[in-house]
């Protein structure tokens, strides 16, 4: 398994983290706080129902700032960014809570989660049961597991305590060796598809279409990165894929939201309803 240099350092440093948090909470006491969280919202179900009506099921991010790319957003207020998201018609949220690389924090969780009626999943870089029990004391409804960071037992590890938890898990492949491993390895609908190459950060929706193919039809295929305007969409949609993770095109928008409407509902005051007769 070769792990790409920037990903080596953010692992590096997580590992580190999570032995400080592990010395502040512990396990047993976070479990406890994880108990009390709200009930899960469903979050494999919000994509699948709006697939199942044949519209566009985004995943919306919350996202500051990124290694590649810098600040994306000078005026970041997660709750605004989340209501936006929602009135623009988001399936679910994406919050990143990495703090050393993308200026995320757990904070920002907890505001989007509270401030909407959307499912939220946590994006960062698990690797240990420990952050999984975090994610859903924080109040997430889903975890992403990065198959280019993780272990096959590790992988089967933080699914199965995601499982246990009531959580649904997005896993994450960029080539087909990854994708095996996640089938084999991750019980899960959800097998989200990063265009970005972790190796050069160059991106290409090229791979989402080669790797289409070797997914059974059972899975939900969700592509991340790369989606920039209405032909990259359409790009997906005509080839079957109709779940999308996008951050950073709406991120650089005034109005998140209105970027969402604009790039996958166009013509519709919101999802669900018809565009207007020509």
């Amino acid at each position: 398994m070769s792990v790409p240099t920037v990903l080596q350092k953010i692992l590096a440093r997580k590992a580190e983290e999570i032995a400080e948090r592990r010395g502040r909470v512990s396990l047993a006491e976070l479990e406890r706080i994880a108990s009390l969280a709200d009930p899960v919202r469903g979050f494999a179900e919000a994509l699948q129902t709006r697939v199942a009506r044949k519209e566009a099921a985004v995943i919306a991010e919350v996202k500051k700032a990124s290694p590649s790319k810098g600040l994306l957003r000078e005026h970041f207020v997660p709750a605004d960014i989340a209501r936006s998201y929602e009135a623009g018609g988001a399936a679910c949220l994406s919050v990143l809570t990495d703090i050393d690389f993308f200026q995320g924090a757990d904070s920002y969780l907890q505001e989007a989660r509270s401030a909407c009626r959307l499912p939220v999943i946590r994006k960062d870089f698990l690797i240990d049961p420990y952050q999984v029990v975090e994610a859903r004391a924080l109040g997430a409804d889903c975890v992403l597991l990065i198959v280019a960071a993780l272990t096959d037992s590790q992988l089967a590890e933080l699914s199965s305590v995601a499982k246990g938890m009531g959580l649904d898990v997005l896993v994450e492949v960029h080539d087909a060796e990854e994708l095996q491993r996640a089938l084999e390895h991750v019980e899960t609908s959800l097998v989200g598809i990063n265009n970005r190459n972790l190796h050069s950060f160059d991106v290409s929706l090229e791979v989402t279409l080669d790797l289409l193919p070797g997914i059974p039809k059972d899975k939900l295929v969700v592509t991340e990165s790369g989606i920039l305007n209405r032909a990259d969409v359409e790009l997906m949609e005509i080839n079957g894929v109709h779940a999308f993770l996008v951050g950073e095109a709406f991120m650089r928008a005034a109005e998140p939201g209105q970027e969402l409407q604009r790039l996958f509902y166009p013509g519709r005051s919101k999802p669900g309803v018809a565009a207007d007769p020509e």
